[in-house]
């Protein structure tokens, strides 16, 4: 029986400008075939955060210079996901098709609903944009967004709310169903407010590692697949006595995450999803490791499994 694995591409599988991109999908989509070609129904997610960096201090930069609108971040998180996906559909089904394999690959455009009163909106982490002049960060903040120092000035920050639920999971399941590859989620997806029955945009970007693990537990996936820059994860990251794990409990993992072992932009939303994903029903499991030790991981001979 077919394996229906949710895998979830960061940084290093995606890069981050548009030659790095090419490059990293390239590699990347040879994993993705290697698990396709071994069984696994798969559900793809990615990394944005360069390229919605990028669009949002071109499209501003350009409203700057033209005298015309800011780009709200929703418009900028739904070109990321075209952005992206584009790359990977088309170069996965080069790379299927060069296999003998014929598959459709669909990039759905992903709306996810946040709630307006998560926390995460007054504790912004996830920094965006260009450089900012000590005038202009003045003048976000007087609309009543949030800016960070940095080293030439200033950059808008934004929160980073967790997912509730993916408004397309209809139709990235009937797709699934009918046999097709599905690349949903991209970034993390655009995060909306319910307002009866319209949905309004939110001005954040949604934990991309979350939405990755609801995106699992919505496709009923039997594994939750993050493919990221390190081969395993580790205790202790970034001291002089690294700790690599091999395995990890709900229990375990919810224990180092409450003893801050991990960095909470880096790897603890990653062992959250994980956790979350594998305590909603029994038999399924999560795996952390690098794209190159992605075959091996599902063996159990490489990376970090969490179950």
């Amino acid at each position: 029986m077919e394996k229906r694995v949710v895998a979830a591409l960061g940084h290093h599988a995606v890069g981050t400008n548009f030659p790095e991109q090419y490059k990293a999908v390239h590699a990347s989509v040879k994993v993705l075939a290697d698990l396709i070609e071994t069984g696994c129904q798969l559900v793809i997610t990615h990394s944005n955060a360069p390229q919605v960096g990028m669009i949002h201090t071109a499209l501003n930069e350009y409203a700057k210079n033209h005298e015309t609108y800011n780009a709200p971040m929703s418009l900028c998180s739904s070109m990321s996901q075209g952005l992206v996906g584009y790359d990977i559909q088309n170069m996965l089904h080069s790379e299927l098709m060069d296999r003998g394999i014929y598959r459709t690959v669909s990039t759905v455009i992903t709306q996810v609903i946040v709630d307006p009163y998560d926390e995460a909106f007054y504790h912004p982490v996830k920094v965006i944009g260009r450089i900012l002049t000590k005038e202009e960060a003045q003048e976000e903040e007087n609309k009543g967004n949030y800016v960070v120092e940095v080293e030439g000035g200033y950059r808008r920050i934004v929160a980073s709310p967790k997912p509730i639920d993916i408004v397309e999971i209809d139709a990235i399941n009937a797709l699934v169903q009918a046999g097709q590859i599905v690349i949903a989620g991209g970034g993390g997806g655009i995060p909306v407010l319910k307002q009866p029955h319209r949905l309004k945009s939110a001005s954040a970007i949604v934990e991309k590692d979350l939405t990755a693990g609801k995106l699992a537990d919505l496709t009923d996936a039997d594994i939750l697949l993050f493919l990221t820059g390190v081969d395993q994860v580790s205790l202790h990251y970034g001291s002089s006595h690294p700790e690599p794990v091999d395995h990890l409990s709900a229990a375990q993992a919810r224990a180092c995450m409450a003893d801050g072992e991990f960095d909470e932009t880096g790897m603890q939303p990653k062992i959250e999803a994980s956790v979350n994903f594998v305590s909603q029903k029994a038999g399924r499991k999560a795996v952390i490791t690098s794209p190159e030790k992605a075959l091996a991981a599902l063996r159990g001979e490489a990376g970090t499994t969490i179950q």
